[in-house]
């Protein structure tokens, strides 16, 4: 209620309000009051210290050390008073607790009495003069201890004259009586808060203490702790306090937390008598949540709450019938009662409470899929043990072929009607509801997907009909795929597809006849999908990888030499540069499958060098031949490395040793390549033009001379590096120049050695530290000319390109 509002109020222009409210109203104003007279008081004292400085005549500077700044407070005066009013009600409750329980035995049964109901009417009376003088926190600081004193009250009565009676009955009833008479003080006090907290703390524990006095059973404490969350429940939604309604949904959260997890144990636990009871139990939290749903304004509170309903309510309607059925039926009846949920979509139900029981139906179907997953993932992932046990004969049925590392999980009948009724739910979910129809279509195609999976495996179909089975669901999920109308359906079933196709492979390992029967088969019907627009890329790039697979299988069978399969494997790079260059949307997968493939053909003749030469030969070939389109002119450089490959592969299988027999073939078409690009671009650089063709042979070269003891290597290196230094002297290139004169000083070094050392030796040894001395004498002395002169080199170095 806003102030102006509230003066209507007082002065009769609006509807008399009830005593309570006016004098909540009346304290609200006076505090206004207080705060508006404290505020204009502070403006005041500021208004009258600002006159009193400007009065004064204005003093000379002085130069010394500032005035020290006032020191702000730590803290503000309202905080300081509740520190105060809080340590001063908890020294007087620990002194109240010691008398009573200390100085107890000093006084009689009349003086007992006397002083306990003397102090207490004193204590609960004091906050009523208090709050006419608005000193709220006080009277709240002295209403706490009065609180306590009834508790001591409490304990006195049962010590003085009820020690007969048990003590856990006597403080269920007097902590019900407390609450009671607590929600009343607060109730006539009015702008208290914390007689109406403590009375819902002491509310917590009559029904609790109860149930321990009497010696329930487990089932009596759950629905204690339910009836009391219910209570919670009632107060948090009907009252307009917000520190009362967060305890009392701390109470909730607590008691109904604790309620609900004895309730669910029991009912896991229970046999059909107790089994009733647990469900009852849930049923009665599943109320309570729903009703505190229904109740709240909070949307998202609400739908949370809703949800949490649901779910409790699926626990009860599927404890009973689990008791009665075997254990394998357990989380198809739970299935059952999520999917009885979506029955409140029709109900005259707010919107919050239809979409919480929706996303509570939506949890049980995810676990219940969840616990049919290990059958899937066994018909899935078991075939992948025959990579190890290939052609090692076909096992009786298509259980038998998908268990041969894993075990077949129990209760394989339920778990793939599961799967059906989840799929069920989904295909219904996506003509029902527009806003979820790609997910729930999505999910419906992956759950029938692994219902075609499991199907044959849990039948025992024999081998061939379940591989049959297999191709044709793979056939099935790319027909989806290619005529899906939305992209997670496309998605989803082209992924299928492939999975699905991956696994029969696997499945087809136990035979040779079946290996090659359905690698040719999915060869041809991948490729024939390539056909589509939708699926040409994938498919085309799947065929290529099946071929692959099929001319590897084929050599097998035919018992050849890894060696030889791979000259059948080329075949499948030859027709992805082909397919590449004539379907543009299969250019990408099908030259990246296709480089696989000459990976996987290199790797197979790598035992045998000889046909390893022919294998790198007609790689190069097809890179060359890809190299000719206009978009694939990098392909050139794939194509050169292939051929130089082949080329030492085959002097290495000659038995040839001289490195100039590897160098040569790549020096002279690499400065053909170089003289051509420099006369095409003069721009470019001589490094770049003939820096590689020359260093590949003229280092080699250099090595292999150094460690020769021969005369023909050096002469022959030594004429060559001078021809190079005199041709790029001539035409002023730097690359010629600079390698040609490296590669010839160093190689006449190796050839003067010999006779360097023996003269050295004829020289005293002072000899080479005097020279060293003039030699720097020399330089120093010339030491601008020298700079001057290595200026002049760099500079003509650098008009050669």
């Amino acid at each position: 209620m806003s102030r102006a509002t509230a003066r209507a109020t007082l002065h009769g222009m609006t509807r008399p309000l009830p005593p309570v409210e006016e004098l909540r109203i009346l304290d609200m104003e006076l505090r206004h009051l207080d705060a508006r007279r404290a505020q204009l008081l502070a403006r005041r004292a500021q208004l009258i210290a600002f006159l009193r400085q400007s009065s004064r005549p204005a003093s000379p500077p002085v130069f010394g050390p500032a005035s020290p700044v006032p020191r702000q407070p730590e803290t503000t005066a309202p905080r300081v008073q509740n520190v105060l009013l809080v340590l001063g009600g908890v020294l007087l409750a620990v002194a109240a607790t010691a008398f009573t329980l200390v100085s107890w035995g000093h006084l009689g049964i009349a003086g007992r009495s006397v002083v306990l109901a003397a102090v207490t009417a004193a204590v609960l009376g004091a906050p009523v003069p208090l709050l006419r003088r608005g000193l709220r926190s006080t009277a709240e600081t002295l209403a706490g201890l009065g609180l306590a004193l009834t508790v001591l009250d409490a304990y006195a009565l049962h010590e003085a004259a009820l020690t007969s009676v048990d003590g856990t009955a006597y403080a269920a009833v007097a902590t019900a009586l407390l609450a009671g008479a607590w929600w009343g003080y607060g109730t006539a006090l009015g702008s208290l808060r914390l007689p109406f907290l403590a009375a819902l703390g002491a509310a917590q524990l009559p029904l609790l203490l109860g149930a321990a006095a009497v010696g329930a059973d487990p089932y009596t404490v759950a629905a204690a702790l339910l009836l009391t969350a219910a209570f919670d429940t009632v107060v948090a939604l009907r009252t307009s306090v917000r520190s009362l309604r967060i305890a009392a949904a701390v109470g909730v959260y607590g008691m109904g937390g604790w309620g609900v997890l004895m309730a669910g144990v029991l009912s896991w636990e229970a046999t059909c008598p107790g089994a009733l009871r647990a469900a009852a139990l849930l049923a009665c939290a599943a109320a309570i949540a729903l009703y505190a749903a229904w109740r709240t304004p909070r949307q998202g509170l609400a739908t949370g709450a809703a949800t949490a309903g649901g779910l409790l309510l699926v626990a009860a309607l599927g404890g009973v019938p689990r008791a009665l059925l075997p254990g394998a039926w357990t989380v198809p009846v739970h299935l059952v009662c999520g999917i009885g949920l979506l029955l409140v979509l029709r109900g005259p139900f707010p919107e919050h409470v239809r979409r919480g029981a929706v996303r509570a139906s939506a949890a049980v179907q995810a676990l219940a899929a969840v616990w049919a997953l290990p059958l899937v993932a066994v018909a899935l992932l078991g075939p992948v043990a025959w990579a190890g046990r290939a052609w090692s004969g076909a096992p009786s049925d298509l259980r038998a072929a998908v268990t041969v590392w894993a075990p077949w999980p129990a209760d394989t009948a339920a778990r793939t009607l599961v799967l059906v009724g989840v799929a069920a739910v989904l295909a219904g979910a996506a003509r029902a509801a527009a806003a979820w129809r790609d997910r729930a279509v999505a999910g419906a195609v992956v759950l029938v997907w692994a219902t075609a999976l499991v199907l044959p495996a849990v039948l025992r179909l024999p081998y061939a009909a379940g591989l049959l089975v297999q191709g044709l669901t793979a056939v099935v999920t790319l027909a989806a795929a290619a005529y899906a109308r939305r992209t997670p359906a496309f998605l989803a079933s082209l992924l299928l597809s492939l999975f699905t196709a991956a696994g029969l492979v696997l499945l087809s390992l136990a035979s040779r006849g079946a290996t090659l029967t359905v690698l040719a088969a999915l060869t041809g019907i991948l490729a024939g999908a390539a056909a589509h627009r939708r699926l040409t890329p994938v498919c085309a790039s799947a065929s290529l990888a099946g071929a692959a697979m099929l001319a590897c299988a084929v050599g097998s069978a035919a018992e050849w030499a890894p060696a030889h399969t791979a000259l059948l494997v080329l075949a499948v790079p030859a027709a992805a540069a082909l397919l590449a260059a004539r379907v543009p949307r299969a250019e990408v997968p099908a030259e990246a499958t296709g480089a696989a493939a000459g990976l996987l053909a290199i790797a197979l003749a790598v035992t045998d060098a000889p046909v390893l030469a022919l294998v790198l030969a007609l790689c190069g070939v097809i890179a060359a031949g890809t190299a000719v389109r206009a978009d694939r002119r990098w392909a050139g450089y794939v194509a050169g490395a292939l051929f130089v490959l082949a080329a030492w592969v085959r002097l290495g299988a000659w038995g040839v040793g001289t490195p100039e027999a590897y160098t040569l073939p790549v020096t002279v078409p690499a400065l053909l390549v170089g003289f051509i690009r420099h006369r095409r671009d003069p721009a470019a650089s001589s490094w770049t033009a003939y820096g590689p063709g020359l260093s590949v042979t003229l280092l080699p070269s250099l090595l292999a001379a150094w460690t020769d003891a021969d005369w023909p290597r050096p002469l022959l290196l030594g004429t060559a590096a001078l021809v190079l230094t005199l041709l790029g002297a001539r035409h002023r290139l730097q690359a010629p120049l600079l390698l040609g004169g490296s590669v010839l000083v160093l190689d006449v070094l190796h050839e003067l050695a010999p006779y360097l050392v023996q003269l050295a030796g004829m020289f005293p040894r002072w000899l080479p530290p005097a020279l060293a001395g003039l030699l720097l004498l020399a330089l120093g002395a010339t030491y601008e000319q020298r700079i001057r002169d290595a200026r002049r080199i760099r500079e003509a170095l650098g008009r050669m390109r």
